[in-house]
């Protein structure tokens, strides 16, 4: 099957190569001209100097993926919908919020041009791993998109089937799925990365805990601002959490495949001193947030996740002072330092 990639990031580029290697014609284009010529001669893969130059190299009806950043999809696709014509098909395999692909899907029709939205999940392991697709927009387009969906999710793999599921049929075992008409796919992949915000959250949160299981080795400050360790002899241990990790990974409930990166890189660098710890939320956390809220919905560990990450950016840098300046006014307390 023929297709047109447009963004060959760390997700669009490892697409396109899974996808050559599934027997797939691609087309591509990136905005740098260096980029898409590098990648070009060393996949094998056609590069368009243009968009316009991409879709008139593809077949009738053409496939046109956008996999750019959430900000840039309106802007890359009035340039696309230029070149298309009716019965085509355009996808958004990036993090675009569900709100707006129902609004570009109602924008498409009347041209006759069909819109899918492809929530995408694999990272950069999903070249070799496979990618999940949460998949939304009308049923006879996803079908005929078929083999390009089957070729990028994981298949069967060596994954056991589900009790119960031995008859239900369908692609969801495959690991691609039509969740619904549009914003359907982005709507479940939205969910499932406020997941992830409160999956990571936990395990950070856990393993901080064990971090700091050795504070009753440490001298304390005894004074008016400081909480007193009541008792130190509780808090004696050192623990390795590189083997901790490696030991979760191994028949635990917790297992997971965060677990399992979590575990590689205290392998590589115990004390984590390559990362600065600001870690950046890509909007659909918030709109997992929004939605639940609309929906009266409860997520709070969820929402903590969220503020959590905040909070890791220094947005709360000036809440923390006003805190300080409350104390000092009421009580004369002074700011220390815990370092």
């Amino acid at each position: 099957m023929q297709l047109g990639m447009i963004g060959l990031g760390r997700m669009g580029g490892n697409m396109v190569r899974r996808l050559m290697r599934a027997g797939h014609e691609v087309v591509v284009y990136s905005a740098t001209a260096k980029t898409r010529e590098t990648f070009a001669k060393e996949t094998g893969a056609l590069a368009a100097s243009s968009i316009e130059e991409l879709v008139a190299r593809l077949k009738p009806p053409r496939v046109v993926w956008l996999m750019v950043p959430a900000a840039a999809v309106d802007k890359t696709l009035k340039e696309v919908v230029i070149c298309v014509q009716k019965g085509d098909i355009i996808i958004d395999g990036g993090n675009s919020y569900y709100i707006d692909d129902i609004r570009r899907a109602k924008e498409l029709a009347p041209k006759g041009i069909h819109y899918v939205d492809c929530g995408t999940s694999g990272g950069v392991w999903g070249l070799e791993r496979g990618y999940c697709l949460m998949i939304g927009g009308p049923k006879e387009s996803v079908q005929y998109l078929d083999p390009i969906f089957k070729a990028l999710a994981p298949g069967l793999g060596s994954i056991p089937k589900t009790p119960g599921r031995e008859k239900v049929g369908g692609t969801a075992e495959e690991g691609y799925l039509h969740c619904g008409p549009a914003g359907g796919g982005h709507f479940v992949k939205m969910v499932h990365n406020g997941i992830e915000y409160g999956l990571m959250a936990a395990y950070a949160e856990g393993l901080n805990i064990l971090q700091h299981a050795n504070v009753g080795k440490k001298d304390h400050v005894i004074d008016a601002e400081t909480t007193p360790l009541r008792n130190p002899e509780h808090y004696q241990y050192d623990f390795n959490l590189a083997d901790i990790t490696e030991l979760w990974r191994r028949g635990s409930v917790i297992a997971s495949w965060l677990l399992d990166l979590c575990a590689t890189e205290f392998t590589k660098n115990p004390d984590l001193s390559n990362f600065a710890g600001s870690v950046a939320d890509s909007g659909e956390g918030r709109w997992t947030i929004t939605a639940a809220i609309e929906e009266g919905s409860p997520a709070p560990v969820l929402s903590a996740a969220l503020y959590q990450r905040f909070g890791s950016r220094g947005e709360d840098d000036f809440a923390r002072k006003v805190l300080s300046a409350m104390r000092f006014g009421f009580g004369g307390h002074l700011e220390k330092s815990e370092k």
